[in-house]
């Protein structure tokens, strides 16, 4: 890979993208590409862009704004997607459309507060920490229905969805296990009168498995951006 254009990568992306839709029976173009482009360059954004992307996800304030704001009018769909600090709630419902992290109630609330007035409501996902692991954010699945009844309920924001990052696993069975049981979540969600069409799961080494367990969104940065920097 190394070497290779973003337009190269991004074009062997899409294609693994369509190849696992159709393997799995998805409906073509059923699942969003969203370009993690944390950490990495304006340079190489724009490069993704001439390439045709349009969505990207960030999760590190500052450096998302060092490409949001330069790439205003470029029509994009901005996402953060990383842990949400209650003093950065303004600036982040200011400049993104998307939020994939909620894990407060609180959160949620200042976001919906701090909408701008006439901009379009902000969609949401809330992330379920589906591998009950103690480092990740995220909640678990007893407080699950809890949050995303309350979320929404709120309004300037559009509860959309789950989210979630699953513990690393090169086992193909436990990745689906593990993504079926965000999918099943959502399930039982929807059928407690929630109206949910998103699931943000998958990234660069698990992006089959998410894709045959039903995620409509999936979050890859090292296959179209390379390695991440080792100083993040």
């Amino acid at each position: 890979m190394e070497g290779q254009s973003v337009a190269t990568r991004l074009s062997a992306v899409r294609e693994a993208i369509a190849n696992a839709e159709a393997r799995h029976g998805r409906q073509p173009g059923s699942v969003e590409l969203l370009a993690v482009s944390k950490t990495k360059p304006l340079e190489l954004v724009r490069e993704a862009i001439d390439a045709g992307q349009k969505a990207f996800g960030e999760n590190q304030l500052q450096d998302a704004l060092s490409k949001v704001e330069p790439l205003v009018g470029a029509k994009l769909s901005w996402h953060f997607i990383g842990p949400v600090q209650s003093n950065k709630t303004r600036p982040i419902a200011s400049n993104f459309d998307w939020v994939h992290s909620i894990d407060r109630l609180k959160i949620a609330e200042r976001l919906s507060e701090q909408r701008p007035v006439g901009a379009r409501a902000l969609n949401v996902c809330v992330q379920f920490n589906v591998s009950g692991e103690a480092s990740k954010s995220g909640v678990q699945l007893e407080e699950l229905a809890t949050l995303c009844q309350a979320v929404d309920a709120l309004p300037n924001i559009n509860l959309r969805g789950l989210m979630a990052i699953p513990a690393p696993s090169l086992d193909t069975a436990a990745q689906r296990a593990t993504f079926a049981a965000v999918r099943e979540a959502q399930d039982s969600l929807n059928a407690q009168g929630l109206n949910l069409d998103t699931l943000s799961m998958g990234m660069t080494d698990d992006l089959d498995s998410a894709i045959a367990e039903g995620a409509t969104m999936v979050r890859i940065g090292t296959a179209i951006f390379g390695a991440r920097d080792k100083k993040v």
